[in-house]
Formats: C-alpha cells, sequence, structure tokens
C-alpha cells in the first residue's frame, strides 16, 4: 500500500468514525427522551460497540497523524495526545470505577454501599452520621449548604470529616459527596465514588490539552497565525456603511375611553412599596414582588402609565376600582373562549360566572397544550386571591425562642407565643394603612409605613443593609431590557443591511456614523455592566445560574468582542448589535423581569461561573462566524463582484474559529471538574453534555482545512458554518425546551 493510499484511507476513517460518533450521539438523546436514559446508557453510552467506535476512531486519528506526517509538529501532537489521555481516563474509570449512594441517619453507621450499577460494595472501614446540619442564607428558609459530620473507624483509629455542597471527603481511594436529606433534617445521603486511576488520568489530559492550546497559540507556524498574514486582509480592510435617511413614524395611539382606576400617587405609591417583604425565599422590597406581580399579569412593568409599584398598592387597597381592569394576559384561544373573551387580555371578573369558576373543566382537560395555557391563566387568578387576601405579604417577622425568624402576613395563623401586642399589631396595621390609602391621608400613611418598617428591624433576625436595598431599588428601575433589546435588533438590522451594500468608508458622514455606533456600543456597554453589576451585588452571586443571566452574559460579552473586533473587523458594529439585541431578547422571554434568587447550594462554585463564562464567550465566537456565514451568502446572491469581500470574511471567521474551539473545549472541561466535585462523576452523559461534545466535533472538524479540502472554499466554509450553528443552538436551547436532563435549569 501507497504511503497517498495509507494516507487516505486513514484520513477517511479517523473523520468517518467521528461523524458517525456524533450522529450516533445525537440520535441518542432524542431516545433517551423517548425510552428514558437507563436505556441509553446501558445499550448506547456505554455499551462494548460504542467504546469500539471510540477506540477504533482514536486508532485510526493516531494513524493519520503519522501518516501524513503531523506527528512531527509537537505542539499539535501533544494537542491531540492530550485528547487520547482524556479517553483513556474515561476507559479507565469505565472499566475500575465504581459508583453508588449511602443513607445515613444521625448516630447510624455503615460499612457498604449501594452500586448503581446495582448490588452492593464494601467500604472497607466503618461510616458513621455524628450529625446533619441545613444552613439557610441569612433570614430566610433558602438552603445554602447541606452538611453532614462524619466519623471514620478503622484499623488506625477514628477520623473525622466533613461532607457538604462541593466539599469533598476522601478517605482511602473513596470519595464522599453530599447528595440530599431527609425531611426532618435528622438523615443524610451521601455518594460515593471509587475512581483511584482514571479520574488522575484524565485530569492529565485536561492539563495537557491546556497547555497544548497555549503554545498552539504562540506558534507561528500554525495555520491559525498564518491566516493574520493572509492576503485578503491586507485587500480588503474595510467593509462600510451607506447613510440612509432616517423614517419617522407618526404612530397615533388610541386613547383609552374607560376611566383610570384609584390607586395611589407614584410617591406614596413607592413609599409603601419601600417596606421589606419576605418573597421568593429572600428578604427583598416590596418594589421587587410589585415588578413580578405586575409583569406576570400584564406581561409589562407598568399598566395604563401607572408604576409597578402603583399596580400593586391599587389591586391591595382599591380592589372594586381593578376587578374590571382588562390587565391579566391571557396565552390560548381555548383559555379566551373559556372566558368569554375576545381579546389577549381579561379582568378578573371574567374568570366567575353563576356557574362558577370558568377554567375547571380546562384545568381537567386531556389534551396538555390547553391545560398548560388553563394552568397558567390560573396561577394569574391565584397571584391576585393571594395579593388582596394579603397572604402574599409577609412584611411581619417573628423570632421564636429557639432563634428560628418566621415572617408573616397579615392573614396568616400567629404563633401562640407571639405576645398579644405584636399579634394586634399584625392584624391591624395594615388595616390602617388601607383606611390611609383609602382616604388619600399620605401623611398618616407615610407614618404608619414608617411604623411598619420600625417593626421589621427591630424583629427580624437580619435584615438587608441599605446600600443593597438602594442597589436592588435602583436595579428594579432599570431592570427592563424589552425595549433596548428591541433597540439593538433593529439598529443591527438596519446597519447590516447597510454594510454589506458599500465597499469604502473614507467620507466624513461614514466616520460620523462609525462614532456614533462606537457612542451606542459604549453606552450598551456600561449599561449591561451596571445591570450586571447590580444583580450580583443584590444577589451575592455572580449571575450565571440560569437562562435570563447566561444570556445577558453572552449579550455583554458579544459588545466587548465587538468593540475589540470593530477595528479591523467593520461587520462586527452590525453583528454586536444584533447578539446583544437577540441575547437581550431572549433573555426576557421567559419573564418581563425575571426574579432574583438564592442559589442553589450546588452552584456554589467558583468553577460553575468560569465553566459559564468560557462557553458563552465560545458561543459568541461561534455566533459571529455564523453571522459571517450570513452575509457571504446575501453577498453571494445580491452581488456576483465580492469575491474578496467573502474570502475576507472567510479569514476572519477562520482566525475566530481557533480560539472559540479551544473556549468550548475547556469550557467543557472545566465543567466537567466541576461535575465532578459537585456530583461524584465528571461526565454523566446528560443531553447537554453531549450536544456539548457534538457542537465541539463538528467545529472540530472544520479548523482542519488541511485534512478537508471542502472548507478551503469560502462559500462551502460559510454555508457549514451556519449549519453548524444549529448544534450551537440545540445545545443552549434545545436539550432545556425539549431533552431536558440536570442541565435543564440553564
Amino acid at each position: 500500500m501507497s504511503e497517498t493510499t495509507k494516507i487516505r484511507l486513514s484520513k477517511l476513517l479517523s473523520f468517518g468514525s467521528l461523524a458517525i460518533i456524533a450522529f450516533v450521539l445525537m440520535a441518542a438523546t432524542v431516545v433517551e427522551k423517548i425510552h428514558g436514559t437507563a436505556l441509553v446508557l446501558s445499550k448506547i453510552y456505554t455499551s462494548w460497540w460504542m467504546i469500539s467506535l471510540w477506540a477504533f476512531s482514536t486508532i485510526s486519528s493516531l494513524a493519520y497523524l503519522y501518516y501524513s506526517g503531523t506527528h512531527r509538529r509537537i505542539r499539535v501532537m501533544a494537542l491531540h495526545l492530550s485528547l487520547v489521555t482524556i479517553l483513556a481516563g474515561a476507559i479507565t474509570s469505565h472499566l475500575t470505577g465504581r459508583e453508588g449512594a449511602l443513607h445515613l441517619r444521625e448516630g447510624g453507621s455503615t460499612t457498604e454501599y449501594y452500586l448503581r450499577s446495582g448490588g452492593r460494595a464494601k467500604l472497607g472501614f466503618t461510616l458513621t452520621l455524628s450529625d446533619f446540619e441545613l444552613r439557610y442564607y441569612d433570614g430566610t428558609f433558602a438552603p445554602m449548604d447541606y452538611v453532614s459530620h462524619i466519623k471514620i473507624l478503622d484499623s488506625s483509629g477514628t477520623t473525622e470529616g466533613v461532607v457538604s455542597m462541593n466539599n469533598i471527603l476522601r478517605y482511602r481511594g473513596h470519595r464522599l459527596y453530599q447528595s440530599g436529606y431527609d425531611d426532618d433534617g435528622k438523615g443524610s445521603t451521601l455518594l460515593v465514588a471509587y475512581d483511584p486511576y482514571g479520574i488522575a488520568v484524565t485530569y492529565i489530559g485536561y492539563a495537557l490539552m491546556l497547555l497544548s492550546f497555549i503554545l498552539f497559540f504562540f506558534d507561528n507556524s500554525t495555520i491559525f497565525r498564518q491566516l493574520f498574514r493572509h492576503p485578503a486582509l491586507r485587500r480588503l480592510s474595510v467593509v462600510a456603511i451607506l447613510m440612509v435617511a432616517a423614517m419617522h413614524h407618526n404612530v397615533a395611539l388610541a386613547t383609552e375611553e374607560r376611566p383610570l382606576p384609584q390607586t395611589l400617587s407614584k410617591e406614596a405609591a413607592e413609599n409603601f412599596a419601600s417596606i421589606c417583604v419576605y418573597y421568593n425565599d429572600r428578604i427583598t422590597p416590596l418594589e421587587t414582588l410589585a415588578n413580578d406581580f405586575t409583569a406576570k399579569l400584564y406581561g409589562k412593568t407598568s399598566y395604563r402609565g401607572f408604576s409597578a409599584e402603583q399596580v400593586l398598592a391599587g389591586w391591595f387597597f382599591f380592589y372594586d376600582d381593578w376587578q374590571d381592569e382588562p390587565m391579566i394576559k391571557i396565552k390560548g384561544s381555548e383559555v379566551a373562549h373559556a372566558l368569554g373573551i375576545d381579546g389577549k387580555y381579561a379582568s378578573i371578573m371574567d374568570y366567575v360566572d353563576d356557574n362558577g369558576y370558568k377554567l375547571e373543566k380546562l384545568l381537567r382537560s386531556e389534551d396538555s397544550a390547553s391545560r398548560k395555557n388553563g394552568e397558567a391563566a390560573n396561577e394569574k387568578f391565584q397571584l391576585v386571591r393571594m395579593l388582596c387576601l394579603g397572604t402574599m405579604l409577609k412584611i411581619y417577622p417573628y423570632t421564636d425562642e429557639n432563634g428560628e425568624c418566621v415572617w408573616y402576613s397579615m392573614a396568616d395563623e400567629l404563633p401562640a407565643t407571639m405576645s398579644a401586642d405584636e399579634q394586634l399589631f399584625v392584624r391591624k396595621s395594615m388595616v390602617l394603612v388601607a383606611d390611609a390609602a383609602l382616604k388619600h391621608d399620605y401623611t398618616a400613611l407615610e407614618e404608619l409605613v414608617s411604623a411598619v418598617k420600625r417593626y421589621q428591624e427591630t424583629r427580624a433576625e437580619s435584615m438587608p443593609s441599605s446600600k443593597r436595598l438602594a442597589a436592588e431599588h435602583l436595579y428594579n428601575n432599570i431592570g427592563y431590557n424589552r425595549p433596548l433589546a428591541m433597540f439593538c435588533l433593529t439598529l443591527g438590522i438596519l446597519c447590516f443591511v447597510l454594510f454589506i451594500n458599500v465597499r469604502t468608508f473614507e467620507s466624513k458622514a461614514m466616520l460620523g456614523v462609525r462614532r456614533t455606533l462606537y457612542m451606542v456600543l459604549g453606552a450598551l456597554f456600561a449599561y449591561l455592566t451596571l445591570h450586571i453589576a447590580l444583580r450580583y451585588y443584590v444577589s451575592g452571586h455572580l449571575p450565571l445560574a440560569n437562562g435570563y443571566e447566561t444570556m445577558q452574559f453572552m449579550s455583554w460579552l458579544s459588545v466587548v468582542v465587538t468593540m475589540v473586533m470593530a477595528r479591523r473587523f467593520r461587520m462586527a458594529l452590525p453583528f454586536g448589535l444584533l447578539l446583544a439585541g437577540f441575547t437581550l431578547l431572549v433573555a426576557m422571554l421567559g419573564e418581563a423581569t425575571p426574579r432574583i434568587t438564592q442559589l442553589m447550594p450546588v452552584l456554589q462554585s467558583p468553577l460553575l461561573s468560569i465553566h459559564v463564562m468560557v462557553i458563552m464567550l465560545s458561543y459568541t465566537l461561534l455566533a459571529f462566524i455564523m453571522l459571517n456565514g450570513v452575509t457571504a451568502i446575501i453577498l453571494r446572491l445580491s452581488h456576483r463582484d465580492r469575491a474578496e469581500e467573502i474570502e475576507y470574511l472567510w479569514v476572519v471567521s477562520r482566525i475566530m474559529l481557533y480560539p472559540a474551539v479551544m473556549l468550548l473545549a475547556v469550557g467543557i472541561f472545566i465543567g466537567a471538574i466541576w461535575a465532578n466535585v459537585s456530583w461524584g462523576r465528571y461526565w454523566g452523559w446528560d443531553p447537554k453534555e453531549v450536544w456539548a461534545l457534538v457542537t465541539m466535533l463538528i467545529y472540530a472538524a472544520m479548523i482542519h482545512s488541511t485534512s478537508l479540502k471542502a472548507l478551503r472554499n469560502p462559500m462551502t466554509f460559510h454555508i457549514i458554518s451556519i449549519v453548524a450553528f444549529i448544534a450551537v443552538l440545540i445545545t443552549y436551547f434545545g436539550v432545556n425546551f425539549f431533552l431536558g436532563g440536570m442541565h435543564s435549569y440553564a
């Protein structure tokens, strides 16, 4: 067999087997959704044929590296060997590792644990739970940490240790992880992992991979460094924009014929909403609840010119005026039909008639979509009911003789140990506030609100600082991003259309437009930085724990990347605005003002924050590459003489692709380390993990333009970059909405 044949055959086998692996993994996530995790775990992911396929792909890839001469390039070879080492660690863990769990009550002991695969295994020592401690965030009942105090007894004596979230107890090759606890707080569930060799090999692979990436980017002989000297970057240094006349729209706003309902003045409502309330497992200003309440009902944080605080006060103090207001946003024609309304908004009185509650039948519907819409509409009805009854307003803290602080509403059953004077204050103070509100006696209202605040300060175990309350007030007033998202999208689309229609950027007018866009980006950067910083200060953790926060962070990243790239790559300006607008809009899809919540104990690791930041930066770069592809196709279809611009976009995309793939790989493996620290295993074949791996395989293949001739054609590369981005969308959105898994919170 000739050398050329060996190269061609090994290349076909290596890339072909990786393509088969990618398709199998994609199909497995769908099968898992239909038939469950247990089936795909045993029959696909860890099956003998899948392990054989990985081994075959590894061997054929090493053969191709050897026959093609790549093994002589030390840095590139080290990078590929790091991946082989990681795979070796995975198979070592699979063959020699054990996973299981054990349950202990306080004072109880055990010498064995239950294996995940079935059966039992011996620990080799005696494990005793001395004490279990459930720690809460200050002044709340939101769990902050689960802590098991352990005693270990063996032939060498007794050893004490602590197991908590993100804190592993290691002993004789075994690792103990905190998993759960009994409802009465007297028992604990621990995960047990025994993997003395596989993790060490895998971590060596991670370290080698990181070192290889660093060396790769400093190697002048790599294609990545050569791309910076590509002629296309010198021939076409700019893709510019045309000036267009601004379009003016005079929209006649329909006047409301219905009179405005009664409520407090804006100042009085703000004063009332400055009272603290126990809400969403946090002690927060009442205005935060008002924002969430109004947004939940109406879809916006204001209604007919009223602020969220005025809306809340209106419903609470002037219910008769508000009961006929059509401000409850309804989703689904079946709900509108059940309520007997024509539009998208219903009043609270539309929910009932002489026959009773109109949604009763819909809530029992066998059609899941109709039932879901009915449940959403019912939730809004119940919110109004809870507010008007007062049960939502838990504004009265009481610390019992055990030092436990509980917040009560005026309608709650009060503890017998509470003094008669305190009970009278809890029952009557809000009645007096309501009386002052009905009379519009704002002086009396302010005095009564001050009395409630003094009660809170003297009775609460812990209260937010004045600085934190001020920060939350500022956050609540700047936190509605949907208009900004629409502005960024609109401006981005206009700029995108303009940028692809011209070649020069030399006139004073163009320079002025460019400066204007930089000013817009600067203002957007300042706003997003302030918004994220305030959310961080108010919540007490990096805001990267849910879909809203990660999308907002990606919006911030897109602005940063745009500002860095815009001087050399003019299309970065419209791309940055489009990405910022799109990610802000996606962030707002769930709710108009997504809630700030206490962080789940397992999500408190700094590794998680690093993992999310690195992954989102990678996604941002991949989104830019996809937009380059869209631009190239538009140029090709509309202007046949734009080959230079298309080649320029191709070179820029390839330059961005290398750090994007590196960041994606590093982000995945940082996530694996976090999972190992938190869950006891660094890879669990969760759908999001699988699709992240598929995404990395796809984009890693796109780097190999030397091996894959098609990628050397600019238009082919651009088309592939658009198709490849589908994997990113599935990884981030598709898994969450359709496939589920442990990462569905993200």
